[in-house]
């Protein structure tokens, strides 16, 4: 294969992933006029139409989704592979891409991957804020963090962060006129905030347990929200009752912002983990993030 055939199947594959000439030529560091003539030369030798294109979106053929099938993978190891390389450097180097929730890249991923790019120049690391559960394999992201009761059984994952739990609260004035519910079935009598999750667009069930037996709730009340700070903030206004894990409340419970009730319905879980697919090949660089995230409590 010639070395420019090589360069044209990358750039296919890249404009299939992306769906959109624009985003494909901004990832690989090229024009679009440029990419397209590239695209528009590889179907010409093949003889085929690899890609459909619309004013609004790119799409592939079914000879182009066999490409697109074959070539991901082959150009994944070949990723991988190189980097490996990197141990045989004198310092490791290399460029990880990690999806996270937000409140873990600012709570634990941010302090320990900058003190490992200060002690590692060479280490190159974006972090892709989203709440949603991202398939870090279809989206070619390096590792994941998510709470370890999110992570797919298929995956290898690292305890970053202590156990958690859920957090039920509200504010001063809202239990100024309203009792404080002794059990879930209480929530029933109260105004409640719900949280539109981000994933599948459903509403969160609030979730107990105790004497080992779950038990889930489904609230009703004013406000529905998609954002974590959000509901924090309506609860605080006196909106309503929110459900959370405890770490996004921080210590407005000790100063007073907050009163936190149900907390012996409210059992400890996984918190954070880092999360990568059992067929990754390790790297030096990756072995660094591992260590420098593994929780040691």
């Amino acid at each position: 294969m010639k070395r420019d055939e090589l360069g044209d199947l990358a750039a296919f594959l890249a404009v299939a992933e992306e769906q959109s000439f624009t985003r494909a030529a901004a990832r690989i560091g090229t024009s679009q006029s440029s990419l397209s003539h590239t695209v528009r030369r590889l179907e010409e030798r093949l003889g085929v139409r690899l890609l459909t294109r619309t004013t609004r979106k790119v799409s592939t053929t079914k000879p182009g989704e066999l490409l697109q099938e074959t070539l991901g993978p082959a150009f994944e190891d070949i990723r991988q592979r190189l980097d490996t390389l990197n141990e045989f450097r004198e310092r490791p180097a290399g460029n990880l891409r990690i999806t996270s929730s937000k409140h873990a890249a600012q709570t634990i991923l941010l302090p320990a991957i900058t003190r490992l790019m200060r002690d590692y120049p060479d280490i190159n690391i974006e972090v892709a804020v989203d709440q949603k559960l991202t398939d870090i394999v279809a989206e070619r992201y390096d590792a994941g963090v998510r709470l370890g009761e999110q992570v797919e059984k298929d995956m290898i994952a690292v305890r970053i962060g202590p156990e958690t739990r859920m957090a039920v609260f509200g504010s001063p004035d809202y239990f100024k006129d309203k009792p404080v519910p002794e059990t879930p079935y209480d929530l029933t009598d109260h105004i409640c905030i719900n949280l539109r999750l981000p994933t599948l667009g459903g509403l969160y069930a609030w979730e107990f347990e105790r004497d080992g037996r779950p038990l889930n709730v489904r609230v009703t009340g004013q406000f529905t929200c998609n954002d974590v700070e959000l509901i924090i903030r309506s609860a605080e206004e006196g909106l309503g009752l929110a459900c959370l894990p405890q770490e996004h409340i921080g210590d407005r419970v000790n100063s007073g912002k907050l009163i936190r009730v149900l907390e012996d319905w409210c059992p400890p879980f996984p918190g954070y983990h880092l999360y990568y697919p059992s067929r990754r090949q390790s790297s030096p660089a990756f072995d660094l993030l591992v260590n420098a995230l593994r929780y040691r409590g």
